[in-house]
């Protein structure tokens, strides 16, 4: 009879230590029952394991710590006080649990709000002296939580220490606290998994576990298989529950390196992340991992400059296995991932990219495909999570110029952002920095389906169409839908300012007179509206500017880009502009010290380089415009030869370059499709493509965006024209050639080798280079120009008149289109015509500026 009560005893005890490490609590309660029946003498220890099964139970059903519970925790534990105190004495330290009690009466006192009484159990439990052995899964927590608690209440101690010196002992105190709890929170998880593991695998485990934290004893062990068959019987919602880490220890975990940051301690606080993150992952850290790494790489990217960033495991040692050596100092340590392979970031940008990459792919994970109402709260808990690490990717990846990883992980994360605007419109902002266009603008009208109130999207894709696209029209509608939109009237100027910029685009490609004075009429409206609506944007003023001047009318324009500077001085586009209105006005000098002072705040500015360029060429100063246009390819190298290197790099392989014809990016502003010319027109848009099919053998297409090597072009191009001044033709052919080099199909180089052949008086082949220009760009002025000159040469006259005539439609502002066609009509007999050709060019000359206005490229900043 006594050999069979102790082997029930034995059983029992099995059995609530296995209930303990789940977490069923109320189970303990009836265990206990059971023991204090069938063993008295183990009153003591039931009175333990009563308390602290009513602690936890209390506890998982309330919160911990808020003000507003401390009176009702304090009615709600009596009767767990009352059983740890009966836990302690003489015969609980006999029992071996007196340590135990202590630890939970603390836990108890902190639930209560009593700081001080906790931290006297600390004392009394002598928790800063406790040496590292092994220990159960229950005692690992008890102990991580202690350590938790005694930080906690160390930071909420209302009695500050009056010197400098105790508060620093306080601090490094409180730190280690910190430090413990999540090493041990972390190696009781990491344990968990692994009891867990071992118990769905095997029926015949043994239950490995002691009552008592500080027990000098040997481990008792139980053969009986029914806490395994328990827990196996238990449903998925109270494993859930029992794997869970639980308030404090997450608190723990989190407050760790937040204190040492407080603490000015930056580099340690990194590496309390990083040990962290380094550990190895459980079922109850994965959303922990999440904001860890998300908040050290806000760190990271805040706190930490390249000057003082250190590489991960630079100063201590990656860790070991937690027993691999059996050394006692590492066994309160979390295991830890150690590879042979293992990838360690070399830089800060490297370490937060994988931080990144980390979380998004912890998020990404979470996140609910489910769109039924019963998920809302956590379908949007998800969502915000995947937010927030995806703007800190965007700030990350665009300042350091991996927009292409953005994109990746935009497009993944659209399988899970059905109506999320905010992630859509990131996209679409992506694909626009990536020069992806034609998609970027698909995305943004989703976005704009979604936000039907917002004028934002429109007035995104409205930009896109006027600055990349150049579908203009699509632009101004967008423009007009965001004005629409402008319900509240918070900023209608803008909306107003892009329904301007589309009208004065319309008007600058119209080719009939009676369209372009009706679209210049609505665009001078429009701007002129938008500067009533907002006197303070300089950007209304600037078009404003621009269109007077279009309209010919300087001295407006002089009085509104005035304003523009006075709102903003620092505005290369509006400096720009100014000194173009200068030489309108017959002051190329005061243009070229307002360019050389511009300069000076932006000395990369090609646009402003370009301009002076020219200016000293119209001031018969070639040998400083060639070393003008020599600065500005060094400058070109600087801005974009490491760019474009990286990018050749990843586009290693040969591509023809045939399908770029059809690239707006390769034609002016102002130019239509190749393929909206007549049909008589295709036939030498083929002749020009074959003329051009001798340079295709060796051309490859140049990796990167088009915008950096369209710019070389045009250098490579000004510097041919400036050569040409100082009558070195050889030298402009070879500049001709290394733009031929990048695309030699483009129009500008045709007409350019045009000019060479004039300079030399090959008349023949210069009609041949025009006549290529033309058909690659029916709408480009000057090869029309340059045409009917060389007809007139070759004794054509009527085609002359014919070339001269179409270029006069689409520039009627050009001095020299009407000069060169009042010689044509002179050389048929018409002089009544021939006169009034030289009278209106005599008119147009001296408000002619040295760069057509159509040269400055569009601004929306």
């Amino acid at each position: 009879m006594a050999n069979r009560t102790q082997r029930n005893t034995t059983k029992v005890e099995a059995l609530i230590e296995s209930c303990r490490s789940e977490g069923k609590w109320q189970r303990v309660i009836e265990l206990t029952d059971e023991l204090k029946t069938g063993s008295p003498h183990n009153e003591c220890l039931a009175n333990f394991l009563m308390g602290e099964a009513r602690l936890e139970s209390y506890l998982e059903e309330h919160a911990v710590a808020p003000e507003t519970n401390f009176g009702r925790a304090k009615s709600g534990l009596v009767d767990a006080r009352r059983y740890l105190n009966l836990a302690l004495g003489e015969s609980g330290q006999k029992a071996g649990i007196a340590l135990d009690a202590y630890l939970l009466l603390a836990k108890l006192c902190y639930a209560c709000g009593e700081y001080e009484q906790s931290l006297e159990n600390f004392v009394k439990a002598e928790l800063n002296t406790l040496a590292e052995k092994e220990l159960t899964l229950r005692s690992l927590k008890i102990l991580a939580e202690s350590y938790a608690i005694k930080g906690l209440c160390l930071e909420q101690q209302s009695t500050k220490p009056t010197s400098k010196f105790k508060r620093a002992e306080k601090d490094t105190e409180m730190i280690c606290c910190f430090e413990r709890a999540s090493d041990l929170g972390l190696l009781y998880l990491q344990e968990y998994d692994i009891g867990c593991g071992s118990n769905s695998s095997s029926n015949n485990s043994t239950a490995g576990s002691t009552l008592n934290v500080n027990a000098g004893g040997g481990v008792q062990q139980s053969s009986s298989s029914f806490a395994i068959s328990s827990s196996q019987a238990s449903s998925s919602a109270t494993l859930e529950v029992s794997r869970r880490m639980g308030a404090i220890l997450e608190t723990a975990l989190q407050r760790a390196p937040i204190v040492l940051i407080k603490a000015g301690k930056l580099q340690v606080a990194v590496e309390r992340y990083r040990i962290m993150l380094n550990a190895i992952e459980t079922r109850a850290t994965q959303s922990l991992r999440l904001t860890l790494a998300r908040q050290l790489a806000e760190v990271l990217l805040r706190g930490v400059s390249g000057t003082i960033y250190a590489p991960p495991f630079t100063t201590k040692s990656g860790g070991s296995t937690l027993r691999g050596g059996g050394a006692n100092k590492r066994l309160w340590k979390p295991r830890k991932y150690a590879a042979r392979q293992q990838f360690t970031p070399r830089n800060q940008q490297e370490e937060v990219i994988l931080l990144l990459l980390i979380a998004e792919a912890h998020a990404v994970r979470d996140t609910v495909l489910s769109q039924s109402p019963d998920f809302r709260v956590a379908r949007q808990h998800a969502m915000g999570n995947v937010t927030a690490v995806y703007d800190l990717l965007t700030l990350t990846t665009v300042r350091w110029g991996l927009v292409q990883l953005l994109n990746e992980s935009f497009e993944k994360a659209l399988k899970f952002s059905f109506g999320e605007q905010h992630i859509w419109r990131q996209y679409g902002l992506s694909l626009m920095a990536a020069e992806k266009h034609s998609h970027a603008l698909r995305v943004l009208q989703e976005s704009i389906k979604l936000t039907p109130g917002d004028p934002l999207p429109c007035l995104m894709a409205s930009r896109l169409c006027y600055e990349s696209l150049e579908t203009v029209k699509q632009g101004l509608d967008y423009a007009q839908q965001a004005l629409k939109r402008e319900v509240k009237g918070l900023r209608p100027s803008r909306s107003q300012l892009f329904v301007g910029i589309g009208h004065q685009q319309l008007a600058i490609q119209a080719t009939l007179k009676s369209e372009r004075d009706a679209y210049n009429k609505l665009a001078l409206e429009s701007l002129e509206r938008a500067v009533q609506q907002d006197g303070n944007d300089h950007l209304a003023e600037y078009y404003l500017s621009l269109q007077y001047a279009l309209l010919n009318q300087l001295g407006e324009a002089l009085s509104h880009i005035r304003f523009a500077l006075a709102l903003r001085m620092e505005h290369a586009p509006c400096l720009h502009l100014f000194a173009l209105l200068l030489t309108a006005s017959r002051r190329p000098r005061e243009a070229l010290g307002v360019v050389e002072d511009a300069l000076h705040e932006f000395p990369d500015n090609l646009q402003l380089l370009h301009v002076k360029a020219h200016l000293q060429l119209n001031l018969e100063d070639a040998e400083t415009a060639l070393s003008t246009v020599q600065h500005m390819l060094a400058v070109w190298r600087e801005l974009y030869e490491a760019q474009l290197a990286g990018e050749e790099e990843k586009h290693s392989d040969t591509k023809s370059g045939v399908h770029l014809v059809h690239s707006s990016q390769m034609s002016d502003k102002d130019s239509n499709s190749v393929y909206a010319a007549s049909l008589a027109a295709v036939s030498r848009v083929e002749q020009a493509l074959s003329e051009a099919a001798s340079s295709l053998s060796s051309f490859t297409q140049r990796p990167g965006p088009r915008r950096p090597w369209m710019l070389q072009i045009e250098i490579w191009l000004l510097l041919a024209d400036v050569y040409m001044r100082i009558d070195q033709p050889n030298e402009s052919l070879n500049c001709i050639h290394e733009a031929t080099q990048i695309y030699p199909l483009s129009h500008q180089i045709m007409f350019m080798r045009g000019q060479v052949h004039v300079y030399l008086e090959q008349w023949l082949d210069a009609k041949q280079c025009f006549l290529n220009a033309v058909a690659a760009n029916p709408n480009h002025t000057e090869a029309l120009r340059a045409l009917g000159e060389t007809h007139l040469m070759l004794g054509e006259p009527r085609l002359a008149e014919k070339m001269l005539k179409d270029a006069a439609k689409l520039d009627p502002n050009c001095p020299k289109i009407w000069f060169a066609l009042g010689q044509v009509m002179q050389t048929l007999g018409d002089f009544n015509a021939s006169a009034d050709c030289f009278a209106t060019s005599l008119q147009l000359e001296p408000s002619c500026p040295v760069l057509p206005f159509t040269s400055i490229p569009l601004v929306f900043e």
